[in-house]
Order: C-alpha cells, then structure tokens, then sequence
C-alpha cells in the first residue's frame, strides 16, 4: 500500500467467544507494538474507545484492513448488534474495505455456531459475502483460535506488497501449505506406531487420542506459540481447528475400523499406508518404548 498514512484497521466481532481477540493480545510483544505502530486500530469493541460501531457504520471513510471475527447471521432474533444482523453491518462494512480478513474458524467456515442446527442462518463470512464485488478475495485465517503470528504476518505482507497467494479454502500459502504434522516432535513415534497419551511428552497421539495433525493444514509446530510451544508439544492432539470440518465429534479420539484408524494421513494411499503400519508394527524399538515408560 502506498499511502504514507498508517493503513486502517477495523475489527467487527459478530458471534464470537472473543479467543481471536485474546490471541491477538498473548502475541510477542514486540510484534505487537510493530502491529500498532505500523497500524491505525481505529475501531475494536474492546481495545478501542474513540469511535463506536455506529460512527463506522455511518462513515465515508473507507477501511484499508476490516479484520472479521466470529461467524456471521442475518437473523436478528438470533444474534443482533444495534438492533440489527451482524450480516448487515458487515454488508456496509466490506463496502468499505480494501482487505477482508476472517480472522479464526468461526469466520473461516462458520465454526461451532454453525454446527447447530438451531442456529439457523449462521455462516462463515465467504458463504456469504463470496459472490458479492469485492476489491480482493475474502482471506480465511482458519484457528480456533487463530495464531497470532499468523494474522500479523498476512497484514504485513499486504500491506508491504499488496497480495498474498491462497490456496483452495482462501488460506494464505505460505501459512497453510504444510501439516501440523510437519515439525511435530513426536514424529519418529508415529513412524513406528508408538502410541502415547494424552498429556505425555512422548509418544505419538494419532493412533488412540485422536491428532489430526497428518491432515490438517496450519504451521503450528514451525511458527511455535508463544515462542515456545504448541498443542502436541504439550500433549494436546491437534483437534484440525484450521479445516473447514471443525468441529467435528469425539474429537479426542481415533475413529478405527478393525484398529486400523478410519482416516489415513493425507498424500498416502489407504492401501500403501496400511501395508506401512503393518510392517512397522513389527518391530519394537527399545529405545522409544523405553522413553514412553520412563
């Protein structure tokens, strides 16, 4: 973006639990203040105090970033914002702004208040702004919550360069182009089918406690939360927050069909990889076994 004046941010919450928000807040700190100082935050319900929803909303102004958090409704006994949906004032919104970002699953692909039939209505932002004349393509930051870095990262390059390469779900490659799977440190145990448990530091949780991380994009064991760590690091499974299937049910455990889990990593043939397993499973490593039991 050319414009010397810091580019405007907007951020619009619909039905949210706010974890976006307090994503964005445990960043590094000094990316933070990068963020702010590199920014115009000119409006979020909880971080801003100089401008309501309304002087957005009744503004001429455009919105370089508009940065949506939550998934969307245009039932206003459902979920409501000033007497209105949150999709008409997203509706003005986006007529303002340069750059959309769904920021989290939950404007991604309509996350767990989608899932409720109840909630009728409710969807991700794309289903139902995709067709509309926007200046770019909706960007999807899938997460529950989405990783800080990940949304820093995306406004820095477009503001720097003005375009970001997605892939299929509207998810920035350079992002979403490897598995959770990738960078794990409990990778040698998947290879020979060690299983562990959950909340162990060792062994693999793909067999029993239900880790997605061989099918689900995101870089969270590459870009480290809190500089430091990440779900199966500490012996959470990766539960596939950044997929458009999350949620799903039974999320901490493997779906099996004759102990063989239901669904293969992506990239290998189910044949192949049950011929692979089988193999592996005859041999016993002392050396990882030990490890598990100490």
């Amino acid at each position: 973006m050319k414009n010397k004046e810091k580019p405007t941010v907007v951020w619009f919450q619909a039905i949210t639990c706010n974890g976006n928000t307090h994503s964005l807040l445990s960043a590094n700190s000094n990316r933070l203040e990068l963020f702010f100082d590199s920014f115009n935050l000119i409006y979020h319900p909880s971080l801003t105090i100089d401008k309501s929803l309304d002087d957005i909303l009744n503004s001429n102004s455009k919105i370089d970033f508009l940065l949506v958090e939550g998934s969307i409704s245009n039932n206003k006994k459902f979920f409501q914002i000033s007497n209105n949906s949150t999709y008409n004032h997203l509706t003005k919104l986006i007529k303002k702004a340069t750059y959309v970002i769904s920021v989290g699953s939950c404007a991604s692909f309509g996350g767990i208040h989608a899932m409720f039939k109840e909630h009728v209505g409710v969807k991700s932002v794309k289903e139902y702004f995709d067709k509309t004349l926007l200046k770019h393509q909706i960007i999807n930051l899938g997460g529950c919550p989405v990783h800080p870095e990940w949304l820093l990262q995306t406004m820095f390059l477009l503001k720097d360069y003005g375009r970001i390469a997605l892939d299929n779900e509207g998810r920035p490659k350079e992002l979403y182009s490897s598995l959770v799977h990738h960078g794990c440190t409990r990778n040698e145990y998947f290879e020979w089918k060690v299983e562990g448990e959950f909340g162990t530091k060792e062994g693999c949780l793909f067999y029993d406690q239900g880790c997605r991380g061989p099918m689900t994009h995101g870089s969270c064991n590459k870009i480290l939360w809190n500089d430091v760590s990440s779900k199966t690091r500490a012996g959470m499974p990766c539960v596939g927050c950044t997929e458009p299937t999350f949620p799903r049910d039974d999320m901490l455990n493997t779906k099996k069909n004759i102990g063989i889990p239901f669904e293969v990593p992506l990239g290998i043939p189910k044949r192949a990889y049950l011929s692979i397993t089988g193999v592996a499973k005859t041999f016993k490593i002392d050396r990882l076994n030990k490890k598990l039991m100490d």
